[in-house]
């Protein structure tokens, strides 16, 4: 077992010289075992322990704690778990309610509004009959028939106020699908791309009625929903890219900031594209994009280090305080400086730089403080035999402080293995102190986010890709064999209760999306869903 790059330890305190009074040291014995004693029973000693380490060692993991009704009370938490326990973060829209990109706003922490259905039934099933498929060619399956939709998605909900629910995603028909979630008919005409509708797309969170979405047709698109039919307005080509690298498609949710688009592409380059929105004499929504940044997602230092050239950008862009943080397949973890830009000016700078060795297809979670929850898996298109060692150098789950950029490992464990496509596919959640995430081998894990601490790792069947989504003291997780899963987290360090378990069908790769009493999610088998209690 190694330990990661643990801070050093603080000097023992120095203690005055006891007092010669047997009834002072009497006292002061008493007073000592005291709060040793409470100390020891709200697990704040062994919290302060945890702090002092600063990493989670790679290799062996911690010892689960029993799976015993009677385990650890809440009271029993760490004091960062308890800390934790502070309001989820909201939605990137506040001028009226939804969900409206993944996981629901610019850190990409918020997961929707319950409460959760109880006694969960599909509702609906759309298409009624058959399956959303469609045959597409790549540089690593060839030819191949596709059905469903994938682990780059979830679909946007957004919430009207004659109380009817659209629920807009894309799948691997080619097209992008405006349902209503009340009933699973749709609403809209949909969206049709020339290939795979992939990745995740971004409901205007600002009330334009705008949609951004990519297509592995190769167009980031810019689409009206305020005609008869969506129109796009505006696209662009990866492949237009001078030096684009890889691949063509947009696997990650475009993110909205005010006037601007964030994007990374599977062409290996980040965009920064200024909409100029505005509404037109009959008012009618209206844009002039134009690409005021673009950097690439890599640099030579990282090429050197891995000896490919698979460097995709498929993640969807975090942000916090002015910077957008990103991954690569290669490993590359970057912050950008990007607050003058947002500004109307043209001045950007890297400010952050971490290779962690491998493919991060994950997006990047982001806290209120400023840490960045990192998920990590081995590469499956190329053998990476240099990337190996530093692979077990750190776990494939990992926390990062921007603002020691020579030194921001802060913890790192590890929870899936080393084969190709092993560790994390699916994006970490942040949720009142713990990070809950999916590993692809079959199951997820619950980490204490302050001191990466293992509390506990639950198996389910393989492969998870489907990203965790906590809420209201549940946890709703898919797995591989076509089941969507709700657990008990209300006790954050004990084994979470199965509360129930609902037979979708196909393996379920998309992140559900939750939505007062509803949940919306994908599945290979071909299908949109719609779960609620029974009408």
């Amino acid at each position: 077992m190694t330990t990661l790059q643990a801070p050093r330890r603080r000097p023992p305190p120095r203690h005055r010289r006891a007092p010669r009074s047997g009834f002072r040291r009497l006292l002061a014995l008493i007073l000592v075992l005291t709060v040793a004693l409470l100390a020891w029973r709200s697990g704040a000693l062994s919290s302060l322990l945890g702090r002092q380490a600063g990493t989670k060692a790679v290799g062996s993991p911690a010892r689960t704690p029993g799976t015993s009704p009677s385990g650890p009370s809440p009271t029993a938490a760490s004091p960062a778990i308890v800390a934790g326990a502070l309001p989820t973060p909201g939605p990137i829209n506040t001028a009226f309610p939804g969900l409206t990109t993944f996981r629901g706003n610019a850190t990409r922490d918020y997961y929707g509004e319950g409460p959760l259905p109880k006694h969960p039934v599909i509702r609906w099933r759309f298409p009624l009959t058959g399956g959303l498929c469609s045959t597409s060619t790549d540089i690593i399956n060839g030819r191949h028939v596709w059905c469903g939709s994938g682990w780059t998605e979830q679909p946007n909900v957004i919430q009207h106020p004659n109380g009817a629910i659209g629920v807009r995603g894309g799948a691997y028909d080619d097209h992008y699908h405006f349902i209503n979630g009340l009933t699973g008919r749709p609403y809209r005409p949909d969206l049709v791309t020339g290939d795979l509708a992939k990745g995740s797309a971004t409901t205007d969170a600002d009330g334009f009625p705008l949609y951004y979405g990519g297509s592995r047709d190769n167009y980031l698109r810019v689409i009206a929903v305020d005609r008869p039919k969506p129109t796009v307005l505006w696209s662009f080509n990866s492949r237009s890219q001078r030096g684009w690298v890889w691949n063509d498609d947009w696997d990650g949710a475009p993110l909205q900031i005010g006037d601007y688009l964030l994007e990374g592409g599977e062409n290996s380059w980040f965009y920064v594209i200024r909409l100029n929105r505005r509404y037109d004499d009959q008012h009618l929504v209206q844009v002039s994009p134009q690409i005021v940044m673009r950097v690439p997602g890599w640099d030579q230092q990282q090429l050197a280090a891995i000896h490919d050239r698979d460097i995709s950008i498929e993640n969807s862009v975090a942000f916090h305080d002015g910077v957008v943080y990103f991954g690569n397949s290669g490993g590359l973890v970057q912050g950008w400086d990007i607050s003058d830009i947002l500004k109307g000016g043209s001045n950007y700078q890297r400010v952050f730089r971490f290779w962690n060795g491998d493919d991060t297809d994950a997006s990047i979670v982001i806290d209120s403080e400023g840490f960045l929850y990192v998920g990590r898996k081995m590469e499956e298109n190329v053998h990476r035999p240099s990337s190996f060692p530093r692979d077990h150098q750190i776990g494939d789950l990992m926390k990062l402080d921007p603002r020691k950029p020579s030194r921001p490992l802060v913890w790192s464990v590890q929870l899936g293995g080393y084969e190709p496509d092993g560790g994390l596919l699916g994006t970490p959640a942040l949720y009142k102190g713990v990070v809950y995430a999916s590993y692809t081998e079959g199951g997820f894990a619950a980490v204490d986010a302050a001191t990466g601490k293992l509390l506990y790792k639950h198996p389910l069947p393989g492969p998870t890709w489907s990203s965790p989504v906590p809420i209201d003291g549940h946890l709703v997780m898919a797995d591989g064999a076509g089941y969507l899963n709700d657990f008990d987290i209300s006790n954050p360090t004990a084994q979470p209760k199965l509360i129930w378990r609902l037979k979708l069908g196909g393996t379920i790769e998309s992140t559900p999306a939750v939505w007062h009493g509803w949940i919306y999610v994908g599945t290979r088998a071909g299908a949109i869903l719609g779960i609620a209690d029974p009408a």
